[in-house]
Order: structure tokens, then sequence, then C-alpha cells
């Protein structure tokens, strides 16, 4: 039988997931912190725009701080900090209550400021759309989860499994689906893994000497 790929892009939803605590960058937004004269987010946000049909913001508490991006920020929907997984099921909801017609959540990190340019168009062209397969992204032989497209018809396989309680590890849950791994090359400008994202002081100092290199702002 020939399985038909290609998820039509105007049938899915980019998700940006600023849900977290950033404990080990002492608290607050770590999105919002300057690379290049620009914050994180607006990083991510020019390298995702272009690729995508719509665009959210999943963070909690005090919206209002990024009023400046014109994105519709969604909060997770099941109070705790359940991590990623409830981002995602806060983008599935908003989706399915407004615009009938998504089919597909993309999530992205709000950490990872040199994300694959490429990245959304290849997991909309490798995903079989006959069956609810999961696409998920993996560079250096490693997987990462919080980047993946997301079937929205799986939406109360996840409340479920999130309101019993179970573990808010993307791939705890992902390990239940059928799912694919497109596999990213490491960022052409900088040579860093694409999926390099800022967790420490540490981090943030490498991605602050790099973004003069890989930036595709108007600096």
């Amino acid at each position: 039988m020939m399985v038909i790929k290609g998820v039509p892009l105007q049938n899915t939803l980019t998700c940006i997931l600023a849900g977290g605590q950033s404990r080990r960058m002492g608290g607050g937004d770590k999105t919002l912190l300057s690379l290049g004269g620009h914050t994180m987010l607006a990083q991510i946000l020019e390298r995702v725009r272009d690729q995508s049909h719509k665009i959210i913001l999943n963070a909690n508490n005090a919206a209002e701080r990024f009023e400046d991006y014109g994105l519709p920020v969604v909060s997770d929907a099941i109070e705790g900090f359940l991590g990623p997984l409830a981002g995602l099921l806060s983008a599935m909801t908003y989706a399915k209550q407004h615009s009938p017609e998504i089919t597909h959540i993309i999530t992205v990190s709000s950490d990872s400021p040199f994300l694959p340019i490429d990245l959304i168009d290849r997991f909309c062209t490798s995903t079989p759309v006959a069956t609810p397969v999961l696409a998920l992204a993996s560079s250096r032989e490693r997987l990462h989860p919080v980047f993946g497209l997301w079937p929205i018809s799986l939406e109360s396989d996840l409340r479920s499994w999130l309101q019993q309680g179970k573990t808010g590890k993307v791939l705890a849950w992902a390990d239940r689906h059928d799912s694919i791994e497109i596999s990213f090359p490491d960022d052409p400008d900088t040579g860093l893994d694409p999926f390099f994202n800022v967790n420490t002081p540490e981090d943030l100092d490498t991605a602050r000497r790099m973004v003069g290199v890989a930036s595709r702002l108007d600096l």
C-alpha cells in the first residue's frame, strides 16, 4: 500500500514552548534574554516565521510581558508546570477552539536560537497523513523530542495521560504512538548542534558569541 506523505502547511500551528521555570538560569523568562541586541525569542521567531502558517507562544503567568511580539499567548491547560507536554496539550486545545482547519501542532523550544531554518518544511513533507504519526527531530544521533510534529487527533490521549499524573517526559508519552525520526545536520553558520539550547549562564555566553555569526536579523 502506498503511504501518502505530506502534511499541508496551512493545516499546522507552530507553538513556541516557553512555559518552563528556567531553574538552571535562576528563574524568569530566559527566552527574553538578550542575544546580539535582540531577545532569544526574536531570534527564534526570525527562524520560524517564514516556515510557519500560524504561531502561538506557550507561557505561564503575566502574558503581557510578551505583548511586543504580536503572538497569542496560551498558558498550560493543566497546572503544575508539567513540562512540554502540558504546552503541547494547550496548543492542541487552542487550535481546536480557534482554528478548526489545524490538524497538526509543531513544537519548538524557546531556548534554541539556532534551530534549523528548514525544520517545519521537513516535518511537513516527511510525515505520513494517512495515520496519526509523530515526527521527532534528531541531530548527532540524539533525539530532541521537544521539536516535533503532533497530530491533534491525539489530544484526548495526551490529556488523559497528564490528568492521570503520568510522567511529563515527552518521550514517555510519544513512545506510545507511531513515530518517525528526522535528522538534521549541524548549523552551517556556527557549527553548533542546531538544537543547542540555553540552559545555563555558560550556554548563554556561547550563544552570545555565536549569534553575530548566525543571526538572520537586521542588526
